[in-house]
């Protein structure tokens, strides 16, 4: 059985999954208009060298950054310039690139057309959003020097699905931020009312064994899949996790039904996307700590039989470690099959 390492360090995670931001690509350089002559010659010849390139606007995915919160506090974004031409055939330095390093997950957006331009999902990913201008001509090659193009100008939205090994998923007040509290490094806001977690927490579990990132995601409500509530923001996150894990308030709080709550949770999944119908889910009963918990308990089980459902209780720290060995056998498996 693996141990859990319990912090009591606050170590949250500053989320932002979401920014605008207008970004400038370099115009090209100019190009040189000049002439060569000596004593010996009769008639002057063209010698004026090409401009430099504009530098391009290009968002790389980083796998060590979290978060958009830099473009928070920063919105714009310009490459450099290309270099003018020289006379003797000298061609312009090329401006240097603008480089956006953003985290996995991150979806750019043309806000003005609301057309997608990229998903960057793997480490390592790139895209030009904005392309550098093309250099002046100098008159070496043409009759005439040709002007540079100015450098793409574009307004970009970015938005952030949060790449995690697991994602906690469940009605507000189920106990998701208490449970990630208690498994993780993390300290989120827990509080006895609905939506205390507006935007994805990221905790950091580790063991004796291995460590895994894992996401306490937005509560959603009925008809979350028709972007009610918290809908759509929370739904694309839990995409983005390889593991879901279902929590269920099973002492029914509030006067709600756990197994209700549960049928609720799936078909909110299912009618999102399929790819979240076919994700893999652990179901856990949380609350085992209050008088109701186990009635219901046994009123869950007796109506579904074939499904593992895991006791627990946050707040009491009680049934975690078992709960986590289990999530690391599911990790270890998808590894198994990325080799």
């Amino acid at each position: 059985m693996s141990r859990i390492v319990f912090s009591n360090s606050l170590n949250l995670m500053a989320f932002v999954d979401s920014a605008r931001i207008v970004v400038k690509a370099g115009n090209g350089g100019k190009g040189c208009e000049s002439h060569y002559r000596d004593l010996w010659m009769r008639y002057p010849r063209p010698d004026g060298g090409n401009g430099g390139d504009g530098g391009s606007v290009i968002f790389v995915a980083d796998p060590h950054i979290q978060t958009l919160l830099d473009f928070r506090f920063k919105q714009h974004y310009q490459a450099k310039k290309g270099n003018i031409g020289s006379s003797k055939g000298s061609t312009g330095r090329c401006g240097e690139d603008c480089v956006l390093r953003v985290p996995l997950g991150t979806v750019i957006w043309d806000d003005a057309t609301g057309l997608l331009i990229r998903d960057l999902s793997t480490p390592g990913d790139r895209v030009v959003v904005a392309q550098g201008g093309r250099a002046g001509i100098g008159n070496m090659h043409r009759k005439f020097a040709v002007p540079p193009e100015i450098g793409v100008q574009r307004e970009i939205r970015l938005e952030l699905k949060v790449i995690a090994d697991v994602g906690l998923v469940g009605f507000p007040n189920a106990g998701k931020s208490t449970l990630i509290s208690s498994v993780s490094k993390v300290r989120s806001k827990v509080a006895n009312y609905p939506f205390t977690t507006k935007q994805p927490v990221l905790g950091i579990v580790e063991t004796d064994e291995v460590s895994f990132v894992m996401a306490d995601l937005p509560g959603l409500i009925e008809g979350a899949h028709l972007g009610k509530g918290l809908g759509y923001q929370f739904l694309k996150h839990a995409e983005r996790t390889n593991i879901l894990v279902q929590v269920i308030d099973m002492a029914g709080a509030e006067e709600r039904d756990p197994l209700k709550d549960y049928e609720t949770i799936l078909s909110e999944l299912e009618q999102y996307s399929d790819l979240l119908a076919h994700k893999h889910r652990i179901v856990v009963a949380n609350k085992m700590d209050l008088p109701e918990a186990k009635r219901h308990l046994k009123r869950f089980k007796r109506k579904y039989k074939n499904i593992q459902v895991f006791p627990v209780s946050a707040l009491d720290k009680k049934g975690l470690e078992t709960l986590v060995d289990e999530i690391i056998v599911i990790l270890k498996q998808f590894a198994a099959h990325r080799i």
